[in-house]
């Protein structure tokens, strides 16, 4: 093939070989967009236009033709924004026209995730319940599809509710929406936090670079090198076949798989938002230490922050929130996880999974306010604390079972050789088998426990260097992914939601 040849293949749609921020792909096409980026430094109008073109590409490249479906959603809500606000603006007693046009872009968004992502999970559940034999139908997932969805939709309901007014240019919305580095996994960023910063001067400050290669470097090592490593070595032979291995074999695989979606999910975020700060802007953090959580409550405060907000702010406020009496609260929290189980997949497991954490809220909302009668501010301390810390992970692993099983029978399985066939004696003999899963894992956890100053600590060092030091820094991580890395791309598991 000659040099054309291979450059044309690189920039064609491959859905064998997405473009990711971990792929040799990106990095060469990223350097060459930062200098274009920096030439369009004074130019607003044209680099927004460039970064717009390029958000659209770097979704092409993951997801195809498809990619058409983010202009509709792009163009449809802007349009009802715009009317909605006339609406709000000229007849501010008529809430029942400015409710109806919120519900038609509703209805639109989620229409069509509806379509992508839930038709043959809906109507293969009918078919099993009336006794048809179901073909799934060939329709394809388009990557992130979730994510813009969840994040246009929150343009519309805040100008519904008066908290932001209308775009009036729809290359700012087209901006906001395509945004690359949080395009396709988050995390989900709303327009009252993005669009104020869309038109202000270019500027990137040291703390901000320094703050920005952090992240893309250690988001960089968790997701290729900790989070695939333990994934392809040992969390995957686990799941696939659970009756293959003794209990304590499983539980290591439980463990493993809960370091593996937390550095996974977390590495995308650090990166995305690293990114986004070389480019001149802020994301609110969208992990902090999850597995620190002391109840359920605490660990959806840390885990998918931007997440957990929205479903806070557009779905369980909506329901009625804590307005409406405790067994109402309840019924509204175990409602929402519901739902949120179902967008992370149209699957039973997911559902089960978001019904778990939503009963755990609610329980833990009752024993809180009602026996144990703390306020919100209460914070248990030391060997409280740790047992507390422990049983949130116990039962966040637990979850972790059927968010990651195939079906129902595998997460039994695993269930039933955790506590009928453990085998405590062969402990060290799985860890020193595969002495750099458990070395990574290891890593993983404890420096998940170490004090937050100690990062702030070194983005003010970084923020004092100069660029080779950044230079050498990723280039030393990238060593260490090419050592490591499988033949094949490793997609990020929040792709598929």
């Amino acid at each position: 093939m000659t040099i054309i040849d291979n450059i044309a293949k690189a920039l064609t749609y491959d859905p064998t070989q997405p473009m990711i921020f971990s792929s040799g792909i990106f990095l060469w096409l990223f350097l060459g967009f930062a200098f274009i980026y920096m030439l369009l430094q004074n130019k607003l109008t044209a680099r927004l236009v460039f970064v717009t073109l390029f958000s659209y590409f770097f979704y092409y490249k993951s997801s195809g033709i498809y990619f058409f479906l983010l202009a509709v959603v792009t163009v449809s809500d802007w349009l009802i924004g715009r009317m909605i606000g006339r609406v709000t603006e000229r007849e501010p007693d008529n809430r029942l026209k400015a409710r109806m046009l919120v519900a038609l872009s509703v209805t639109i968004d989620l229409a069509l995730l509806a379509y992508f992502k839930y038709t043959n999970f809906f109507l293969g559940s009918l078919s099993q319940i009336i006794g048809n034999n179901f073909q799934p139908l060939d329709i394809f997932l388009p990557v992130g599809i979730s994510f813009f969805t969840f994040q246009s939709l929150s343009y519309t309901i805040d100008i519904y509710r008066r908290e932001i007014r209308p775009l009036e240019s729809l290359l700012d919305y087209a901006f906001f929406v395509s945004f690359f580095p949080q395009l396709v996994a988050g995390p989900i960023v709303k327009a009252r936090d993005f669009v104020p910063q869309i038109r202000k001067p270019l500027s990137i400050t040291r703390r901000m670079f320094g703050m920005g290669v952090y992240l893309i470097t250690i988001g960089l090592f968790k997701k290729a090198v900790i989070s695939d490593y333990i994934s392809i070595n040992f969390v995957e032979r686990v799941f696939d076949q659970p009756e293959m291995f003794s209990g304590v074999e499983v539980l290591l695989g439980i463990y493993g798989y809960a370091m593996q979606i937390y550095c996974d999910f977390s590495g995308y975020s650090d990166m995305a938002i690293g990114i986004a700060l070389l480019l001149g802007f802020r994301f609110p953090m969208n992990f902090n230490a999850p597995y620190r959580s002391v109840s359920v409550t605490d660990f959806w405060r840390r885990w998918h922050i931007s997440l957990s907000t929205w479903l806070k702010q557009y779905l369980y406020i909506s329901l009625g929130g804590n307005r409406k009496g405790k067994l109402r609260t309840y019924a509204n929290l175990t409602t929402t996880m519901l739902l949120g189980g179902l967008w992370h997949g149209a699957s039973w497991n997911f559902i089960l999974w978001g019904a778990l954490h939503g009963v755990a809220l609610s329980v833990h909302k009752f024993f809180s306010q009602n026996v144990f009668r703390h306020d919100k501010r209460y914070t248990s301390t030391g060997w409280r604390q740790v047992g507390a810390i422990i049983l949130t992970f116990h039962f966040v692993c637990f979850c972790w079972i059927f968010f990651r099983s195939s079906d129902f029978d595998t997460g039994i399985t695993m269930i039933t050789q955790v506590t009928t066939n453990f085998h405590p004696e062969l402990l060290w003999q799985v860890v020193s088998g595969y002495p750099w899963v458990f070395g990574l894992m290891a890593f993983g956890f404890v420096s998940h426990f170490l004090p937050d100053r100690w990062q702030q600590r070194i983005v003010a060092r970084l923020s004092m260097t100069n660029v080779l030091v950044y230079a050498a820094m990723i280039t030393a991580v990238a060593y260490i992914v090419i050592q490591v890395k499988s033949s094949e791309i490793q997609p990020f598991i929040y792709f598929q939601f």
